[in-house]
């Protein structure tokens, strides 16, 4: 009975202390709970030509900001990640006072701020001291951070998430990329390993394969190539200067990715394999660092894997002249222009094709893609079971032969080296396309 009542005692405290905080709460002025002081008044980032960072694990790094870059000036001299910067800056302007915890306190060690846990300092422009941010450890529900500044005794609350953002070593504020060159400007790309050499060029909107086969690139394929040239980050730095290549497999890569751009070269050489990682190299830098293992079979593909699929550049709408021969037959359509100046299809004898069914005969043709290719023209070439030539964008113009082995069907494109293999259903509905023509 009397734990009974003594329940109902400490039920009816908690709504009456609910209620008065209700009620205070509710007589405060609209928006005066969300106001906070800022660490770091007056302050913009704009403002900020210098950082200190004192990370976790004790490493210290300053930045210097110069004619609006950052640059890394100790321990290294590096460039920097400027997306952790802008971070970092926007943070430290941002900072609020959740809440002061004690303003004159007795033991800072309480707060995991004797010493700060991590400390991060900035200078304004035409100042000469720096501005410091001690954060000590989290509160116990991991909410919030305790933090001082030197300047005034008091320990107040900063948000937990500013942990992430602050809590960088100089690896992590340095520029990471293995390789500097402007991504949409690449106009070739060179992969050697061993006796295997990749060489591809750029014309225009079109990738080339220029060795070891002079043919049409596979234009998503060579450019996720670049894409993973440009973004590859190092792992880790096995030496800011190394005087001996040697100890790292670089003397003699084994294997070496140029991309140009321009009259420009971007050169990354890689080295031995250690510790899950391999040693590389930017050749216009002295830092020798770490990458993945997978970047090498991330680049370095099949030819096969690089050709372009489609057995046309052109497509029905961009067509203008077209020449079939299929056995003994030979078939002959232009583009040209009806009397309502409408775009029609003619006959090598002067009649008009029906539009619907020559869209359906380029379609079909056109959409030809190849599954597999092979080094050396197939036999069943010699005797062609069709073979179209295409003129299109004005003065452009292809020819591909087919053959037939069976149920495969080959093609070859007299621009190209070797044989495609194709469905050979895909050619089944071709000449269907072309017999509802006739």
């Amino acid at each position: 009975m009397r734990g009974l009542k003594s329940t109902l005692v400490l039920f009816l405290v908690l709504i009456g202390l609910g209620a008065y905080i209700y009620f205070v709460d509710s007589k405060q002025p609209l928006g005066e709970a969300e106001k906070r002081d800022k660490v770091f008044s007056s302050v913009s980032s704009d403002d900020i030509e210098e950082l200190e960072i004192k990370a976790e694990d004790g490493e210290k790094t300053r930045l210097k900001k110069a004619d609006g870059k950052w640059t890394i000036v100790d321990p290294v001299n590096a460039d920097t990640d400027g997306g952790e910067i802008s971070s970092i800056t926007g943070s430290l302007i941002d900072t609020e006072v959740q809440r002061v915890v004690e303003e004159s306190p007795k033991d800072l060690k309480a707060f995991g701020l004797d010493p700060p846990r991590l400390e991060v300092g900035l200078r304004t422009k035409g100042q000469t001291e720096f501005k410091r941010l001690q954060i000590g450890s989290k509160t116990p529900t991991g909410s919030d951070l305790y933090a001082r500044t030197p300047d005034k005794p008091r320990v107040f609350l900063v948000s937990s998430f500013l942990d992430g953002t602050f809590n960088k070593n100089t690896f992590a504020l340095r520029e990471k990329n293995i390789l500097k060159f402007e991504r949409d400007k690449a106009e070739t790309v060179e992969l050697t390993s061993g006796a295997t050499t990749l060489q591809f060029a750029k014309n225009g909107t079109e990738w080339k394969i220029v060795k070891p086969i002079a043919a049409r690139g596979d234009f998503g394929a060579i450019e996720g190539i670049v894409e993973r040239l440009s973004s590859a980050q190092m792992q880790g730095i096995a030496a800011q200067e190394a005087a001996d290549l040697k100890m790292y497999g670089l003397d003699k890569p084994s294997a070496t990715m140029v991309v140009g751009t321009g009259s420009a070269r971007a050169t990354l050489m890689l080295g031995k394999t250690e510790n899950a990682v391999v040693y590389a190299k930017d050749a216009s830098r002295p830092t020798i660092f770490t990458v993945a293992p997978t970047i090498k079979d991330d680049v370095f593909k099949k030819v096969e894997d690089l050709r372009r699929k489609d057995l046309f550049d052109s497509r029905s709408f961009s067509a203008s002249h077209v020449e079939l021969k299929r056995g003994a037959d030979a078939f002959t359509f232009d583009k040209t222009k009806g009397k309502d100046e409408k775009e029609i299809w003619k006959t090598g004898a002067g009649k008009e094709a029906d539009s619907t069914k020559m869209d359906e005969l380029l379609s079909r043709l056109t959409a030809l893609r190849a599954t597999s290719f092979e080094t050396a023209p197939h036999a069943s070439l010699k005797a062609p079971v069709l073979t179209a030539t295409v003129r299109f964008d004005e003065s452009k113009m292809e020819t591909v032969t087919f053959g037939r082995a069976g149920t495969d069907v080959y093609a070859s494109r007299a621009d190209e080296p070797g044989s495609a293999k194709l469905e050979g259903a895909a050619l089944d509905e071709v000449m269907k396309a072309l017999d509802a023509l006739k």
